[in-house]
Parts: structure tokens; sequence; C-alpha cells
């Protein structure tokens, strides 16, 4: 018994191991087909390794380099990212890291000999010592960690190989020229091929990023409604669901902006980023994006709680929430599409203010309509509910704060309202997402005047309405 259950678990083994190397071609295909620039990088690393070799192939530039030739091919393999900025970062801290250090390197050798033969090593101990210790020390500032950390690490390397190999090698000048410059050789070599074949930038991927984030919050609201007052048919549950779910990916995007905020900072000018893009102002839109998503979270679970409030006590409030969501909706898709197409959010502003509107009517309806319910149970998880979209509304506000502030320092493009209002939405419900054309219906705002930048502070003569205790819901048309 004991050798046939050996070898059925040896065969078990087996079966896994060969449905491993099947199912391998089928994750390549789909690695590649989630952003085929991923292929396109590998192309790119094998071609900018291959010119670094010619260096060993060819004898006339062996014959001038020598084993230092080695280091190009080093630089290559170490210093090529996926893009531009990640690339520029390595590329230039490495470059100048090796210069300083092979500089200071031939400097401490030097100043070695001039102590004699039995102070030499003791000096170039001492030397080896204090910026080693200094260095190490350094990294632990967390500017320095974030833009510096690798120069510092390239930095201690290239000073103690150079200083301590000179002590036994005479020729210390010409070990530090070569090795710096093969691998200056292979920064360049890295660094044009990044930026002049198929470049990838971090600025531009933290642009979308961004405007995508806003987008999942605009995604769950729009599927919300539907969802929890069970408005849609069997057919859509399926496309619901993942509406949904899609606002996940913004609560853990923290660290990937952080990293393309860094990144973007090194790289040059490119497409309609010029020097000096504002990119903290993508992370504070960023931030302000997940402080909406954890609110949003925390709306999902009224989905699949088990003690929901009975739909005959939801349907009252339904119209009203219904307008929160659809008007914060329209909020955030102009918010997003005016990030991704570098123009003034002008329409933005009266889809945050109609927001606002519709959240103090939905707490005047709970204030009316739910006060009549005798069974308190029931009627908290639904109130809960209301006061986590009066959140977001709040929270859209300030995301509209951040993006009018990003179009301003970046210098975003006005849009004209007709051009503003004819601009197509990404949601799924697209027919309801633009109701704007009717927006000349806010007398008080006239067209040479959405033009300019609008503030939203200037608006909050809309969102103070006092509700009147004894009368009808304010709408708006």
């Amino acid at each position: 018994m004991e050798v046939a259950s050996g070898a059925d678990q040896k065969e078990g083994t087996m079966n896994r191991g060969w449905g491993r190397v099947k199912a391998f071609p089928g994750k390549l295909k789909k690695l590649g087909k989630d952003d085929p620039r991923r292929i396109i990088h590998s192309l790119k690393v094998g071609l900018a390794i291959t010119l670094v070799s010619l260096f060993y192939y060819f004898k006339p530039l062996y014959d001038g380099l020598g084993v230092s030739a080695m280091w190009a091919v080093l630089t290559v393999v170490v210093v090529f990212e996926f893009s531009v900025g990640a690339t520029l970062s390595k590329g230039l801290n490495r470059g100048l890291a090796t210069f300083l250090a092979g500089t200071l390197g031939f400097g401490a050798h030097h100043l070695a000999i001039l102590s004699g033969q039995k102070g030499e090593p003791i000096l170039l101990g001492l030397l080896v010592f204090l910026l080693a210790s200094m260095m190490t020390f350094i990294r632990f500032f967390p500017r320095m960690k974030a833009n510096y950390d690798y120069g510092l690490l390239v930095f201690i390397l290239t000073f103690c190989l150079i200083s301590v190999s000179g002590y036994r090698d005479d020729e210390v000048l010409e070990m530090a020229y070569k090795r710096v410059s093969t691998i200056l050789l292979g920064g360049f070599t890295a660094l044009l091929v990044c930026i002049f074949i198929f470049p990838v930038w971090a600025g531009h991927d933290l642009h979308n990023l961004v405007a995508n984030n806003i987008e999942q919050l605009a995604f769950f609201l729009e599927g919300f409604g539907l969802e929890y007052f069970k408005t849609s048919d069997s057919e859509d549950d399926e496309s619901n669901k993942t509406l949904l779910e899609g606002y996940k990916s913004v609560l853990h995007s923290k660290q990937t902006e952080e990293s393309l905020a860094i990144f973007a900072r090194w790289e040059p000018f490119h497409g309609r980023f010029r020097f000096g893009h504002p990119w903290k102002q993508y992370l504070k839109i960023g931030s302000l994006t997940r402080k909406c998503a954890y609110r949003i979270e925390a709306l999902h679970g009224y989905l699949n709680t088990e003690n929901q409030t009975p739909q005959e006590i939801r349907s009252k409030i339904q119209e009203a929430s219904t307008k929160v969501s659809s008007e914060s909706v329209k909020a955030l898709n102009e918010l997003a599409m005016a990030i991704k197409t570098m123009t003034t959010p002008s329409i933005a502003i009266l889809h945050i203010t109609r927001s606002k509107i519709a959240a103090k009517n939905l707490k005047f309806m709970m204030n009316t309509e739910l006060r009549k319910e005798s069974d308190l149970l029931e009627v908290i998880p639904v109130v809960t509910m209301a006061s986590l979209l009066a959140d977001i509304v709040s929270c859209s506000e300030k995301i509209a704060e951040s993006v009018h502030e990003l179009a301003s320092l970046a210098k975003f493009k006005s849009v004209k309202p007709e051009v503003a209002a004819q601009r197509k939405p990404s949601l799924r419900n697209a027919e309801c997402v633009h109701e704007v054309a009717s927006v000349d219906k806010f007398r008080s705002v006239k067209p040479e005047v959405a033009t300019t930048k609008p503030s939203l502070r200037k608006m909050q003569s809309y969102s103070s309405i006092n509700m009147p205790q004894s009368h009808h819901v304010i709408t708006v048309e």
C-alpha cells in the first residue's frame, strides 16, 4: 500500500509539473497582451546589450579598453529600466557617482602615498571607513533615499574599488579612467536606446493613472444605484459587478504614483509635458482620490450585507440618492476627461453644485420620510448609506479643486461651453452622463464667464440654499 501511495504521489507531482509547463506559454501571451510595451522593452534591452558587447567582439575596441569593457555591459543591465525617467535616474546617478568616486579614489591613493609605506594602508583604511560610514548614514535621509540611493551605493563601491585596489596596482589612473569611461559608455548607450526607440514616459503613465483612478470612482457610483435599488436587469448584473470592483485598484495605487512622480521629474520635455510640470499636484489629486475610494469601499459593504433595509424603505429615497450618484458621476467623469485632454474642467463645477443640492434634498427626504419609520434598526443602514454619499460629494468637490489647481499650474487649455457639452464620456451609460447642454438654464452663468477658470468657492451660493422644513424639495432642471 505504501509503495502504491508513493507512486500515486509521484505521478501527481509529474502531472502538476507538466500542467505548469503547458500553461506557461499562455501566461507569457497574457503578460504581453496586457501591456505590449513589455515586449518592446525586452527587445530594447537586448539591443542595448548587443551594442555594448561590440567592445569585446572587435579587437580595436577591445585593445583600447581591455577587460574593463565588461563594465559597459554590466551598466546596461543595471541601468536600463522600463521608463525613460527611471533609466535617466539610474544612469545619471551611476555616471555622476562613478566620476566623483573615481576622482576621490585617485586623490586618496596619491594622498596615502605621501604618508609613506607604513602610513599608506592606515590612511587608506581611515579614508575608506570615513567615506563609507558617511555615505551610508546619508542614505537614511528620506529625500536622498528616494532620489539618490542608487548613486550613493555606486559611490561607495567605486571609491572602495579604486582606492583599495590601488594599493597593489600602480596604474591607478589608467584603471580609474577605463572604468569611468566604460560605465559612461554603457549608460549613454542605454539612454539613447531608451529615449529614441519607442520611449515609455513615466510622466505620461502617471497622468493617465490619476485620470483612470478618478474614472474608476465614477464607474462605481454609476453601478451602485442600479445594484443597491435593484433597478438593473439580470443580464446586466455581471457587468455591474465588474464596475463595482474597479475602485479597489485605486486603494493600492499610492506606491505606483509616488514612484512615477519621482521618475517623471528626471524626464526631459516631451509631448504636452514641459519642463517644471507640476508632478507633485498629481500626488495630491491621487491622495484625495484614495480618500474618496475608502468611502466608496465602506459604501460597497452595504451591497453585500445580509441585514439590508427593506426595499419599501429604500424606495422612498431612491430618486434623491440616484440624483446624488448621477451628478457625482458626471462631475468625476468631467474631471477625468479634463485631465486626459489637458483642458480646464469648466463644466464639472456645475455638476458638483447640482450634486451638493441633491445631497441636501436627500437629507431633507431622510428627515421627513424616514422619520416616520418605527423600526430604528431597519433605518440605520440606509441613513449611513446616505451619509456616505454626502461624504463622497464633499470628496468630489476637493478633487475638483485640486484638478482646477493642476489646470492652472500646468496651463491647461480653456474649453468653450458648447465644446465641453459635446465631449464624449467614457462611462457605460453615456446617454445620461452629459446633460450639460441644459446648462444655460443657470441664467446667472454667462458663456463668457464659463470660459474663465471657475472657482468652487464662488459657487457656494448654489449649495448653501436654506432648506425650508415645511416646503417642497429643491430641484435643478
